[in-house]
């Protein structure tokens, strides 16, 4: 597989993964919503051998051993890591992929948390842009 590039919103920090991701899917947590404002985050794991970072991200510790890593800048959130329950591996926002169509998910993860609304969105109206107001 060929590397995997991908950045934040602002560009302050990009990284490469070399090797092929051990697995993406989608969390649907409460954790990963409230710290994301999305109601679901694709999650990429890989090895954390395999990720180069340029640039660094800020820190924060959302849990007693989880750590979801973020730019400063722009508040773009990219990488999360947990030393009791992911030795070696880290979980890479797939969304900041420069090509993120290139990877597709396998699972749902955390459906228990699930905003019940989910269940149903691939029934609503789509719109190319923004729709014009009414």
């Amino acid at each position: 597989m060929p590397m995997l590039e991908g950045s934040c919103h602002c560009g302050a920090i990009r990284y490469e993964i070399a090797g092929d991701p051990i697995n993406h899917m989608l969390c649907h947590c409460s954790d990963c919503r409230r710290a994301s404002g999305a109601p679901v985050v694709g999650w990429l794991m890989v090895d954390d051998k395999a990720l180069t970072i340029e640039g660094e991200p800020s820190i924060y510790a959302s849990s007693e051993s989880g750590r979801r890593h973020f730019c400063v800048q722009c508040g773009t959130g990219l990488f999360y890591s947990n030393a009791e329950m992911l030795l070696g591996l880290v979980d890479v926002q797939s969304a900041t992929l420069d090509e993120p169509e290139n990877i597709l998910p396998e699972a749902h993860i955390q459906v228990a948390d699930r905003i019940a609304w989910m269940n149903d969105v691939q029934k609503l109206p789509e719109h190319q842009r923004y729709p014009e107001p009414e």
